[in-house]
């Protein structure tokens, strides 16, 4: 199931338009091409309509969020939708200013998202509508946990049925979930976190992973989930044989996407259904 996911964007090659932030935008286009896909990083509103009639989906990244870029993002999610192809949301650091919580609001009421991806703290901001993390990354207080997983999946589940998207939670224990469906994945390597982007080039892989598997979302976002951490444990142990730091490991994670196959990911994949 998930190798088919892969093989269809090495078929297909979609162009992936990436509204992401200046911080991770060249990892997030390399990423983009390893896993077999093709980026544009067009972020100018003007560039909308045209963005939408070409490309194959779109990934909205908040990372480095702006009016100038806001605006481009609102345009283009209505563009898209318009021409019903796939809108990903990855809501980075939503929770820490007032000023992404509006916009990440709007942007809920407003477009229709195939899936959202957010750590914990990000995805518990977008249900209640409050603050909850540090910076980008998740609160410490909050972490998915063999004894609180079934806890997450149920409000996963409920956050996708509420919001007609597929919801991806992010952490030591992945899930990705429709409102009847979910997958926990185990893939990963703590010391991903010390890599800056992982989160963004997982959005970009997963937005080309499910424009180029039309009618399977969760599937397609499963494979991205499990792909990242399986390549991340990868480079990983790489940095860790030689030596390496977290800017090394962060090219090896790219290499080792580049050079994962159907197979590979079938076989490496480590999850369970609920």
């Amino acid at each position: 199931m998930l190798k088919e996911m892969l093989d269809n964007v090495r078929k297909t090659s979609p162009l992936i338009q990436n509204i992401t932030n200046y911080v991770t935008a060249n990892d997030c286009a390399n990423i983009t091409l390893a896993w077999g896909a093709s980026p544009i990083m067009s972020d100018y509103e003007g560039e909308a309509e045209d963005m939408a009639r070409i490309c194959m989906g779109l990934n909205i990244n908040m990372g480095t969020l702006n009016p100038r870029t806001a605006g481009a993002m609102l345009a283009a999610g209505k563009a898209y939708n318009a021409r019903k192809k796939p809108v990903i949301l990855d809501p980075v650091g939503v929770g820490a200013s007032g000023y992404r919580r509006k916009l990440a609001s709007e942007f809920m009421a407003q477009l229709r998202f195939t899936a959202v991806k957010g750590n914990v703290s990000e995805i518990r901001t977008l249900i209640t509508g409050t603050a909850g993390s540090r910076g980008v990354d998740a609160d410490l207080g909050e972490a998915v946990t063999e004894e609180n997983l079934e806890q997450y999946v149920q409000m996963t589940k409920k956050f996708a049925a509420d919001t007609g998207a597929v919801v991806v939670v992010t952490g030591a224990i992945d899930i990705a979930a429709d409102a009847s469906r979910a997958f926990a994945i185990r893939n990963g390597h703590s010391a991903m976190s010390r890599i800056t982007g992982c989160g963004c080039m997982l959005s970009s892989i997963l937005t080309a992973c499910v424009a180029a598997n039309p009618g399977k979302a969760l599937e397609a976002a499963a494979a991205s989930v499990a792909a990242m951490g399986l390549c991340g444990e990868r480079a990983c142990r790489r940095m860790e044989r030689e030596h390496g730091g977290n800017a090394s490991c962060r090219t090896w994670l790219i290499d080792e996407i580049y050079n994962l196959t159907g197979e590979d990911l079938e076989k490496g994949a480590d999850y369970e259904l609920y």
